[in-house]
Parts: structure tokens; sequence; C-alpha cells
């Protein structure tokens, strides 16, 4: 394994084309009206040119994965791999990613550019800053923050009710000492000390309203509509009220225009917004996605972590605003990661068990079950490992195949785009079988709130109901009164699960989904439900990747990757 490269080594090797030639493979004028260069492989699309574009018949594929373990799976490395694959096989394709979060780069999970020869470049500025777009996010956060405590200072005309404040603020990173702080502690004459907290940024309602905006103007009226706090008679005040809209989408006008770079096969590569999906909505921006659907002919877009998750999330929150819908989803699985589903330990993964691997098939079955609900083909792709065993590739293949689901084994980690020429082909199999007509949402908009939570915990958790206490009553109660009951529902538990207990493995059922809180996001347009013990403000592990992050003596980035 020593000749092994690295994927910093692989992405540092690449052979980057200049950004102006990767746009043109997919007809974008080399002009200073459809694009503005951001260094020489970066750039941003301007709505100008985004504005013009005509709507084509697209295809729009969804990757989405098992539940997630330790052993990995490797959503983005498929989706920048299958993209190649693509376009190996002659189909124009682009991939639309999420932009990564500090947090997990300097805390855990590590960078989410891909892996080997199935990545998205420059990796190094990708994992780290990037154009800035969360810095902006991150600005406009703590902009109406800043504008709520001055209201208050300055006399409160709008009877703010300093307990009743539903705006936190944010930091994009792993930050567990400020989920609650107290804050206006000084001595000034008019200060009035409350109790506040951080998000992580990528929780950040701000952060759904880029994504799930349609232009500039439809993101200005979303940041107006976001509830910030209650007077004492329970009037609710939204940022509009503080005229915070105007400044917020000037913080924002840059960052809300989609960025382009290029895989390491110079394909082009669309990566804009990063809601997590345990968290959040888990979905790169709609504005990215459609304008790659009138650039090309197949889009590959991911939603975090695993299907009951970012998949549901895609399919009953993105698709229901932007109204769209994925042709086909593909559903990625390791020999590993089912093996961990089985009961295996992350160190014993390298040894054959098929036993093992058949008690953890439960999980992927479960994945799939959930996808057919939506009505929608699905593919699924084995992501192999190098300690992958024939007999346990076959048991998977010949599993999918008396599931009559086609199943795909992908070398695309070692290999790039020629990996994944059979999922490609597989992909375009699906799309063309795919009956729009045959797609609905998990739930429908009419029904109330809990109802909705329910419908998916016992339909995708596989969950007996739902927990909930008067707390939640109330807060759904005011939520319901204020006519945003018909709302989707954006579910924050944890991703290693389809119950609320981080170790429950497989495919648990009979289990209650526990709601400590619910969120309007009323700008968004969705309703946060917290459920277990998830954090919005994540915190670092014992020995978090900072720990090894530092620069060589020759200046390059050692241990982010």
């Amino acid at each position: 394994m020593s000749g092994v490269k690295s994927d910093i080594e692989i992405a540092r090797a690449a052979k980057m084309e200049p950004i102006a030639k990767i746009l043109s493979k997919i007809n974008v004028p080399d002009d200073p009206v459809s694009f503005s260069p951001m260094g020489r492989h970066i750039a941003k699309l301007n709505f100008e040119y985004i504005d013009k574009l005509k709507e084509k018949k697209s295809n729009l594929i969804l990757v989405t994965a098992i539940t997630p373990t330790p052993a990995g799976e490797g959503k983005t490395t498929t989706s920048v791999g299958l993209s190649d694959g693509l376009n190996k096989i002659g189909k124009k394709s682009i991939v639309c990613l999420r932009e990564p979060s500090l947090g997990p780069s300097f805390g855990m999970k590590g960078g989410a550019a891909g892996g080997g020869y199935a990545q998205v470049v420059p990796m190094e500025q990708i994992n780290l800053h990037f154009t800035g777009d969360f810095h902006a996010i991150t600005s406009a956060h703590n902009l109406l923050s800043a504008l709520i405590d001055n209201h208050i200072y300055w006399g409160n005309k709008l009877n703010i009710d300093p307990e009743n404040i539903l705006w936190k603020r944010v930091v994009d990173l792993n930050d567990r000492a400020l989920r609650s702080i107290k804050i206006n502690l000084g001595k000034l004459k008019n200060n009035i000390p409350r109790n506040d907290g951080f998000d992580i940024t990528v929780a950040s309602e701000v952060m759904a309203i880029f994504c799930l905006s349609n232009n500039l103007e439809d993101l200005e009226n979303k940041i107006a509509n976001i509830t910030i706090a209650y007077t004492k008679d329970k009037k609710a005040i939204y940022a509009k009220d503080l005229n915070a809209q105007g400044p917020m989408t000037v913080l924002l006008k840059e960052a809300i225009r989609p960025n382009v770079t290029q895989t390491l096969e110079n394909n082009p590569a669309i990566i804009h917004g990063g809601p997590f999906a345990n968290i959040a909505h888990g979905c790169n921006s709609i504005i990215a996605t459609k304008t790659a659907l009138k650039l090309s002919d197949y889009v590959v877009t991911e939603a975090g972590f695993g299907a009951d998750l970012g998949a549901e999330k895609f399919l009953d929150i993105k698709c229901r605003k932007a109204g769209i819908q994925p042709n086909c989803v593909v559903i990625v699985a390791t020999i590993r990661a089912l093996k961990m589903h089985g009961g295996v330990e992350k160190d014993d993964l390298k040894k054959e068990n098929l036993d093992a691997l058949k008690k953890g098939l439960p999980n992927l079955d479960k994945h799939i079950e959930n996808v057919k609900k939506f009505g929608l083909e699905l593919v699924v792709a084995i992501n192999h490992f190098i300690t992958d065993t024939d007999k346990e590739v076959s048991l998977i293949q010949d599993h999918c195949s008396r599931l009559g689901v086609k199943v795909s084994l992908c070398t695309h980690w070692s290999d790039g785009g020629k990996g994944t020429e059979d999922l490609a082909k597989n992909v375009v199999d699906a799309c063309k079988k795919n009956n729009k007509e045959n797609f609905k949402y998990i739930y429908k908009d009419e029904i109330s709130i809990l109802k909705k939570v329910e419908t998916i915990a016992k339909e995708i958790y596989g969950a007996s109901g739902i927990e909930y206490d008067d707390k939640v009553k109330d807060q759904v109660n005011i939520i319901e009164k204020s006519g945003f009951g018909k709302f989707p529902v954006c579910i924050a538990k944890t991703q290693y699960s389809f119950s609320t207990d981080a170790k429950l493995k497989g495919a648990p059922s009979g289990h209650t989904l526990p709601i400590r809180e619910i969120r309007l996001s009323s700008g968004a347009g969705f309703v946060v439900v917290i459920c277990g013990s998830i954090m919005t403000m994540p915190g670092l592990p014992r020995i978090p990747a900072a720990d090894s992050i530092k620069l060589n003596k020759k200046g390059e980035i050692e241990g982010l990757f």
C-alpha cells in the first residue's frame, strides 16, 4: 500500500485546465457577461448570463447512500466519478455539489471534494475558504443578530421580548462552548443581559434561504420574512421590521452566484451552498441545480448522509420548492459499511465476513424501499474498496438481482470515470425508464406539522410513532396559527441510525421518534424538527483533525485530508 497516493497527492498532480476552457465544454462563452474568473481555475457565473439560459430536457440524478458509518460510503466521490463516467460514455454531464464546511474539515469528517481519482479541484481551496460564500453567509446572519440587539439598545420600538428572541448567532466551526452564552454583560446604561447562543453556519436559516432562492430578488424577499422574535403579546417580529433584508442581501450579492470548478478529468463541476443534512436540508443551491440542467444533458447531485435524511429532504423540500424531480436515484453502498451494520467493528473490516454482510443488508433494503416510495427509478452503486472480496461483491449483486434492482461495481477511486462506466450506462437506462407521473412526495402539504413528522417517522425511519411534550405542542400551535402549517418539515437527528440512537445499526423498527424542539424557518419556508440529542452546533472530537493540520517547509498544507 506504500505506493498508493493520497487524495492530496493525486489532487496536486492534477493537470487543471483554465476555467474558460472548462466552461467552453458546456458552451459558456468566454466573455465578461457570462462569468467572472476567481483566479485561474475557479469562476462565478453571472446572473446576466444565467437569466438568458433556456429550459431544456435534461436528466437529474440524485446520489444518496446507506446509513453512514465510520467506514465511509463515498457519496461525493461517487457523484464525481459518475459524472466523469457519463462524460466518458459520450454524455454531457455536470456534477453539482455542496461547498464543504470548516467544521468537519477541522473536526472529524475531513474535506468534501471527493477522493482518489474522483475529485473536484483545486481541492485545498474548495475545502477551506473557497470563494468566501460561507463567510458572506456568516456575516449576513450575524448582521441580523447585531441589528436585533441594537434595536433593543436604542429603545426597542418594536417591543421585542428579550426572552423570546429566536435568532442565534453563527460561526462556521465546531465550538460547543458557544452553544449557550450570556450577552450584554457590560455596564452600558441600556444593556439588557440575555441568553443567546451560536449554531454552526451550515445550520443557519440564511444558508437554507441561500440554497432555496431562485434569484437575488427571491433571496431578499425570503430574508425579509425571517421570524426573528416575538413581542410579549406573542406578535411575530420579522427581519423586514428592522429593514435587515437590504444590507443582508448586499452581503450575499456575490456569494449567490454559482461557483464553477472542474473534476480531475477536466469536466465541469458546480459547487454552491452547503447545509448539513442531519441538522438542515442537506442540498446544494436551487440556482446551481437549475443552471446545470440548462447547460447539460445529465446533472449529478448529492444529498447529505443516508437516504433517510438527505434524499428525503431533497425530495420533500428542495423538489417542492424548485419544482424539479430526479430522473434516477443512485444509492451508494460499501461492503465495509454494510459489515458494520452487521455488527463488525471497524478494526475487523478487512477480513471477509459473509455472515455480517448478510446481517447488514437490511439497511440497504430499507433505503431501497424508501426511494421506491417516492415512485423513482434507482440503481445501487457498490463503492469498491481494495479489501472487498469477490464473494462479498457477488453476495450484494445477487441480493440486488433478487430485488429487481440494477447494481454496479464501481472503481472510480482508483480508476476515475473509467471505473463508473457501467454505473453510467445503468443510470442512462434508468432515466429512460423513469415515468415522471409516478413521482410523489411522502406527505401532503395540507396535513398538520406533527402528522408530517409522524409520516416520515413511520414511513422512512420505520418508527412506531413520535413523542413530544407540551412545550413542543405550544411551539407547533404558534407556528400553525401564524399560517405556516403547510410548510414542509426538516427533521434534525443523528445521521448514524434510522432511529435517534446512533448505536442502533442496520434497520431498526418499532422505535419512537422523540421531538425536542420545533423551530420555524419562515424565510426558508420550512419547519425544523429537532429530535433526540442532535445539536445544531457540533463539538470537536477528543483528537480533532486540526491537531495534525499544518504547513510543511514547502508551504504546502498537510493533514487536511
